[in-house]
């Protein structure tokens, strides 16, 4: 063994009991239910703001978004620093401030501004992951990122039903205010959590060196992989994670505007089941992928990025409820593959590394590929159609199909 070789410490993280991670979930369900529940109706909060038309809701529906990405390696770094479960407390904190003044905001402004602090002070997917990865490694590690990503599922399909189901008594404007309370609520569960203990990785003699100073040989648990094979992982990683957000999301915002174009008189309640199809394959099949897929985390992204490149595809060209249905299933067999597969490979890379950093710098890049995806749909939309965003998303995965089969056969 190389005198490179670096192992981990015995006093390894405590890990988390089940009841704890499902607990930590719970937190991020609740977390997620008012960011992704409220945006939705943003043509209807900013008439009330002085914005008639609502011309300003496609750049503020991403402002959280860009925000929270350029926030994201500050806050990983420091919970690294001062501690895992202290930065998840004050991300919860920071959404229920921001949400409060957006609740209370009497002029865009005032939104706006709101909308930023969310951004700034939210971060709780980093700090979330940060702190499973914290106390949690491998196959464990890997099962609590994926059911991290059925939280955020289970809220994108629950909180809009919920914020419209709520209008007539409260409209969605002032609900900001109401489902602060959900952050504070997960503030105060997850004040019953523990906080790891960090992991160290030491550096270890190595084994003929021992001998020669008469020392026994010490027998070597894990050993970190060298730094170029940890950074070409990082890379691989940081790729895939763009590339999968860019194309999933980018159908998101103009699918209604699809439906309504490519089916005469289909109903909101019909087109707000297809547009949740995907996740609900997420939540119904996540397990199982993950149980299959444990050891063959790029075979999963790779058969992924196919299931997503066909679904666009025939969002193209689909012109009924049935073969609707059907690219949608099938896009939900991407989105399941994809996300459990780059839970399995987060949870290769973060070995050995600091894990607020390291998941602070993966929201990054997700929240540049949710942006990204965002203003090109916008822009495709506006020059070519509703079908235009479904295509640059089909063509960008495509792309990526051939970077995760290279990457599948160079890591066999």
């Amino acid at each position: 063994m190389s005198a490179e070789a670096a192992t981990i410490s015995a006093a390894p993280a405590p890990a988390l009991g089940r009841r704890q991670v499902h607990a930590v979930a719970a937190c991020y369900f609740v977390a997620s239910f008012a960011a992704l529940g409220l945006p939705p109706y943003l043509t209807s909060i900013l008439p009330e703001l002085g914005d008639p038309t609502a011309h300003w809701a496609g750049l503020l529906y991403i402002v959280p978004t860009v925000f929270g990405g350029l926030a994201a390696p500050l806050w990983g770094r420091l919970a690294d620093r001062y501690g895992r479960k202290r930065l998840l407390l004050r991300a919860q904190f920071g959404l229920a401030l921001s949400f409060l003044l957006a609740g209370a905001a009497d002029s865009l402004p005032t939104f706006t501004a709101a909308l930023v602090l969310q951004g700034i002070l939210g971060g709780t997917f980093a700090a979330t992951n940060g702190y499973l990865a914290a106390g949690l490694d491998g196959t464990r590690l890997s099962w609590a990122l994926t059911l991290m990503q059925g939280s955020a599922r289970a809220a994108l399909v629950a909180a809009p039903i919920v914020v419209g189901t709520l209008s007539p008594w409260l409209s969605p404007h002032r609900q900001y205010a109401l489902l602060a309370l959900l952050p504070l609520g997960a503030a105060a569960m997850l004040l019953a959590l523990p906080e790891p203990r960090e992991t160290v990785v030491v550096m270890e003699k190595p084994r003929a060196e021992q001998q020669m100073l008469g020392a026994e040989p010490v027998e070597i648990a894990v050993v970190a992989p060298p730094v170029t094979a940890q950074r070409g992982l990082l890379r691989e990683l940081y790729l895939f994670e763009f590339a999968f957000v860019f194309s999933t999301v980018i159908s998101f915002p103009y699918l209604i505007a699809l439906l309504g174009d490519r089916i005469s008189g289909i109903s909101p309640v019909v087109s707000g089941s297809l547009f949740a199809l995907p996740h609900l394959c997420y939540l119904l099949f996540a397990a199982p992928v993950h149980s299959a897929f444990r050891n063959r985390p790029r075979l999963g992204i790779a058969l992924g990025f196919t299931a997503v490149t066909a679904g666009l595809a025939g969002h193209a060209v689909a012109g009924s409820l049935i073969t609707f249905t059907a690219v949608r299933l099938l896009l939900g067999a991407g989105l399941t593959l994809g996300l459990v597969g780059l839970s399995l490979l987060a949870a290769d890379a973060v070995q050995g590394r600091s894990p607020g950093r390291m998941f602070g710098s993966l929201e990054f890049v997700s929240k540049g590929g949710a942006v990204a995806a965002g203003v090109v749909a916008a822009l495709g939309n506006s020059a070519f159609g509703p079908t235009a965003p479904v295509l640059a998303g089909t063509a960008v995965a495509l792309i990526t199909v051939a970077a995760a089969v290279h990457a599948l056969f160079s890591h066999p």
